[in-house]
């Protein structure tokens, strides 16, 4: 793995948070957009070599708001960065690690992704994120 690519945090309204991380973080967001196939709606800011990710449910019932449910606003996922996430999905399903899905797709902030189940990583999700070129 490569770096930490971005932090993921978990929220109710983006509307409400990114004035919170501008002024938190001193800078503006620098990207929104919708993620469709995991209806979400996503604000990014850089901080340093990492970023930070927002991310609200584009529906009532999603996943985001499940997880905001059980676990409150918060730390949603941590990424890392890695050159080749094919390569780097066989090194971790070999050494045992289970994925949420077994194929890396389109994510947001144009990266090819792909998740860890948390069960796996004491709970914490992790997704690989690769630059699409």
């Amino acid at each position: 793995m490569h770096k930490i690519e971005h932090i993921g945090i978990a929220v109710k309204s983006l509307d409400i948070s990114i004035p919170l991380f501008e002024k938190l973080l001193g800078s503006t967001c620098y990207k929104q957009e919708t993620v469709e196939t995991e209806k979400v709606n996503t604000a990014f800011f850089r901080t340093g070599e990492s970023k930070i990710e927002l991310l609200e449910d584009s529906n009532q019932h999603g996943i985001i708001n499940r997880f905001i449910e059980k676990k409150g606003e918060g730390v949603h996922h941590i990424a890392f960065a890695v050159k080749n996430i094919v390569e780097e999905v066989d090194r971790l399903k070999s050494a045992g690690f289970e994925f949420i899905q077994e194929e890396p797709k389109r994510g947001a902030d144009n990266k090819l992704v792909c998740f860890l189940h948390p069960k796996g990583t004491n709970g914490v999700l992790i997704e690989l994120c690769q630059e699409i070129e």
